[in-house]
């Protein structure tokens, strides 16, 4: 007894001793990444720079303050799937079917083009076998999704036909994560492992697996989200899209296949739900901290000492697969019809090694065709050229390579003349509310951050301004510390007091004015400082219940109480709602079946108003023709 006493005690201290470290570990982590990213953020160089610089500074080949890189990178992969998964949500099939010729076409050529020049400039140069070579030649050819795909939708350029080219060649690269593998397995070295599946039953794997994700996304997932919708419950939309990211990840990497492929299939088949932009403001805390753990992990397992061991070559290779991959990806974005400048915009943008690679030079290295020293130069080379790309993007950004429009279409609001609003956001709803504001000759500056809206525009000659208006440098350039109105109309349920807060607070003799989809956003924003909302749900709706009762022949008069009964109901139960922070609140303020204690009893107060406002009137009358 004494002696089980005493291993339970051991092993609670080495628990407990553990549970400290991982704190201690943590702590200096994100002490050390917010640091650096606030740093690279200011100096204009990304926090994805920051990130890695921050990894390598604090890892185990640094100062050595944290360690378990693999491990931490292992989890950190994650954060890829979360990504894919909102880059799915953005995409419906039938714009996916769309793409297949640039991803099956450009996609493909890149791969197999740069592939097989950089395994042979590896064979011919390093000394390597050709098996070697290829073993590293074709992971070299992957690119970084986790860096480009963040950039292209902080921009908003992810739907424009730039955007849409560099995710067409991302989505290929993961693709081709599997035969990669495949050739790795064939050329393998090592004993043969009887459990492993030949590449032929992977393949099959690969279909099976998507057509499963497809299947369960339509018969699972939207089901359970409708049921959800229901309840009207946050924290079961949070369950959800964790559990949808998680379970085709999960799924996925039991068939030793691409997680972020699964989470993106997912992503797919839930781009045509109602609850799409509920998922996808659950999910991107989630992507955003476990992207950024990625990057931490990336720069931990940067090998200095072989860097130091040999820097002219580390950085010569380095500087040679962003050079190969530029001239290549260059080439065939032309061939395939696209201008010089959208060319070598995507070949800057594209020009990095990729997180896959780490995963695929460690099988090579299982394999016996390179040895562990190969897999930590090259690794570090991989590492060296994702250090590069946010100076590569700001090469490019002045050079003005990397958008797909003219610089005519994504002027910055920095030249728009200043005027008395600004109206952000100029789709369908945004041009009724500037068309208002023109009519009374109020100048008005209009800001959106899709590419293809402001190019639709400018065909109608309206002079639109690129960028995201919730970006206080951004409103400031536009001139927002001098208007009397900053009005948001973009269709984006994610945007709640924490986004608009900051903007009341910067610019406060400025009124602001959103639009909001709902009263779960309406609650959402509560708070923020905002001087007015409109649901377009309610309006819209009370529009059509008025065309409905005018249809059923109702009195005009009667029509116009129900309409005022029905707004003062709605605007007590949104007070109980905003008070007990619960949509369940205030549920006997609305007229049911039945009839309604409220209502009926509001209507009666109008009518008697009415009727006594009507006898006035008479009784003036009469003593006007007494008179």
């Amino acid at each position: 007894m004494i002696s089980l006493a005493l291993a339970a005690a051991a092993s609670e201290a080495a628990a407990e001793r553990i549970t400290d470290a991982a704190l201690i570990e943590a702590t200096i982590l994100l002490g050390v990444a917010t640091l650096f990213v606030l740093l690279f953020r200011r100096l204009g160089l990304g926090a994805v720079l920051g990130y890695l610089i921050a990894g390598a500074l604090v890892g185990p080949h640094g100062l050595g303050w944290v360690g378990g890189a693999e491990s931490k990178l292992a989890f950190a992969e994650i954060g890829i799937a979360f990504l894919l998964f909102l880059v799915g949500l953005e995409l419906h099939p039938r714009r996916l079917w769309d793409m297949r010729r640039a991803i099956f076409g450009l996609g493909a050529a890149q791969v197999v083009v740069t592939g097989i020049i950089l395994s042979a400039l590896i064979f011919a140069t390093l000394g390597f076998s050709w098996q070697a070579a290829l073993a590293l030649g074709l992971p070299l050819a992957l690119s970084s999704t986790a860096q480009v795909l963040p950039g292209l939708k902080s921009s908003g350029t992810i739907n424009s036909p730039f955007g849409e080219k560099a995710f067409s060649i991302l989505l290929f690269q993961d693709l081709a994560i599997v035969p990669m593998i495949t050739i790795v397995a064939a050329l393998s070295r090592a004993p043969a492992n009887p459990a492993a599946p030949p590449g032929w039953q992977m393949a099959l794997y690969t279909v099976a697996a998507i057509i499963v994700l497809v299947l369960a996304g339509r018969f699972v997932i939207n089901p359970l989200l409708r049921m959800v919708g229901r309840y009207g419950e946050r924290e079961l939309f949070v369950v959800v899209g964790l559990f949808a990211v998680l379970a085709s990840a999960a799924f996925m990497h039991s068939f030793h296949l691409s997680t972020a492929l699964g989470a993106f299939v997912a992503g797919v088949m839930l781009a045509d739900s109602p609850y799409r932009h509920e998922i996808e403001a659950d999910v991107e805390p989630f992507r955003l901290i476990l992207l950024g753990l990625f990057f931490l992990a990336v720069g931990m397992v940067l090998d200095i000492e072989a860097v130091m061991a040999r820097p002219l070559l580390v950085v010569a290779l380095a500087a040679g697969l962003v050079a190969v991959k530029v001239a290549v990806l260059t080439l065939l974005v032309r061939a395939f019809g696209r201008p010089w400048k959208v060319a070598l915009g995507l070949g800057l943008l594209l020009s990095q090694g990729g997180e896959f690679a780490f995963l695929l030079f460690t099988q090579a290295s299982d394999a016996l065709l390179i040895a562990p020293e190969a897999a930590s130069l090259f690794s570090a080379v991989v590492t060296l050229s994702m250090v590069s790309t946010p100076f590569l993007m700001l090469f490019a950004r002045n050079l003005e390579f990397a958008p797909d429009t003219s610089r005519k279409l994504l002027e910055d609001p920095e030249h728009a003349p200043r005027g008395s609003a600004l109206v952000i956001g100029y789709g369908r709803f945004g041009q009724i509310v500037s068309q208002m504001l023109h009519a009374v000759d109020c100048s008005v500056t209009l800001i959106d951050k899709k590419p293809s809206q402001i190019e639709l525009s400018e065909r109608f000659d309206t002079k639109v301004y690129f960028g995201d208006g919730l970006r206080l440098d951004l409103l400031r350039r536009a001139g927002a510390d001098e208007v009397k109105l900053i009005v948001y109309c973009i269709d984006d349920r994610s945007v709640d007091a924490a986004a608009l807060r900051p903007v009341a607070e910067a610019f406060p003799n400025a009124k602001i004015l959103t639009r909001v989809f709902d009263r779960r956003q309406l609650l959402a924003i509560d708070g923020s400082g905002v001087s007015g909302a409109v649901r377009e749900v309610f309006e819209s709706s009370i529009a059509l219940g008025l065309m409905a009762l005018t249809h059923l022949d109702i009195d005009r008069r009667e029509i116009e109480d129900v309409e005022a009964a029905l707004r003062h109901l709605d605007e007590v139960r949104l007070g109980a709602q905003m008070v007990d922070g619960d949509l369940s609140a205030g549920m006997d303020h609305r007229f049911q079946p039945g009839g309604s204690r409220e209502g009926t009893s509001i209507l009666e107060k109008l009518r008697e108003t009415r009727a006594a406002a009507k006898a006035a009137r008479d009784e003036a009358e009469v003593g006007e023709g007494a008179a």
